[in-house]
């Protein structure tokens, strides 16, 4: 059996979900999952859809093309079809901090994460060894203000080299610069504690410490221009109290950092995020 996802948004309307079924079964195409959600606001539809189809009847050209004419077309869909043989491949951007790389580079080795890590690309020699002990090819490229232009190129041409379609910030402690966010648009994944903006700065656990926060956090979201403002994937909290010391709080902080990180990405590598108006559909 061959699978596909399909993910669908358009404006509500009558009958898309029957159409769209409908049509399934017409191509003798199996559905095993559908989700579906309205933004009652915008009046936007959308769809998540997992589907079957023996060998001998798939043709994925095909398929496009009918699904373009017969559905697309007449409900002025956007759409995307993914093959679930297909693995998205994922860069890694680190500085020096290592609790993220060696959290997802350790799922990734137990084969939880769904996709391919073929490069990781750092502004420090720091965290080489840990790409050499996981045997991933590691780049340095520097990137300070002085040869901004010069790094970011360089990133561009690894991503371009390596074919990838997506990249995790695993506390990568550097601006993504606005070409990058550009050609990479709601494919760029961050991670960062969410204090931000009430607790900015290099010791934003010293800050809470001081203010004697009742819950930390984490957020992970997309890259856009406006720093840690882009649309949401996942986040989670924990409580301290007035008994917990900073060293716990950073301890803490770490742990969700990881967790939250590691669910944002197998969301999006497994096509159950969709982005509108700078706000995720997240499918369960």
């Amino acid at each position: 059996m061959r699978k596909i996802t399909i993910l669908i948004h358009c404006e509500d309307q009558k009958a898309i979900i029957a159409s769209v079924t409908n049509y399934i079964a017409s191509v003798e195409g199996n559905i095993i999952y559908l989700d579906q959600h309205v933004d009652a606001d915008e009046n936007v539809f959308f769809m998540r859809l997992e589907c079957e189809f023996s060998s001998q009847n798939w043709d994925m050209e095909v398929i496009k093309k009918d699904f373009q004419t017969n559905l697309a077309t007449p409900f002025n869909m956007s759409w995307e079809i993914y093959t679930h043989e297909h693995k998205p491949k994922m860069a890694l951007f680190v500085s020096k901090y290592d609790h993220c790389l060696y959290d997802i580079l350790g799922r990734y080795s137990a084969g939880e994460l769904p996709l391919e890590i073929p490069l990781i690309i750092s502004n420090h020699e720091d965290l080489r060894s840990v790409a050499e002990r996981f045997e991933i090819p590691f780049h340095y490229v520097p990137f300070t203000k002085e040869i901004k232009t010069q790094g970011e190129q360089q990133q561009m041409n690894l991503l371009k080299e390596y074919a990838i379609d997506f990249i995790v910030l695993a506390r990568y402690m550097q601006i993504i610069t606005p070409n990058l966010i550009a050609l990479f648009r709601n494919q760029i994944i961050n991670i960062h504690h969410s204090f931000l903006p009430a607790f900015p700065g290099a010791k934003p656990y010293h800050s809470a410490f001081k203010r004697g926060v009742k819950i930390i956090g984490a957020t992970s979201h997309y890259v856009t221009e406006g720093l840690d403002e882009g649309p949401i994937i996942e986040q989670d909290i924990s409580r301290v109290t007035h008994s917990h010391s900073i060293d716990d709080y950073i301890m803490k902080g770490r742990d969700l950092e990881r967790s939250v990180l590691a669910r944002a990405i197998k969301l999006h590598a497994e096509r159950k995020t969709m982005v509108y108006n700078n706000k995720t559909v997240v499918f369960s």
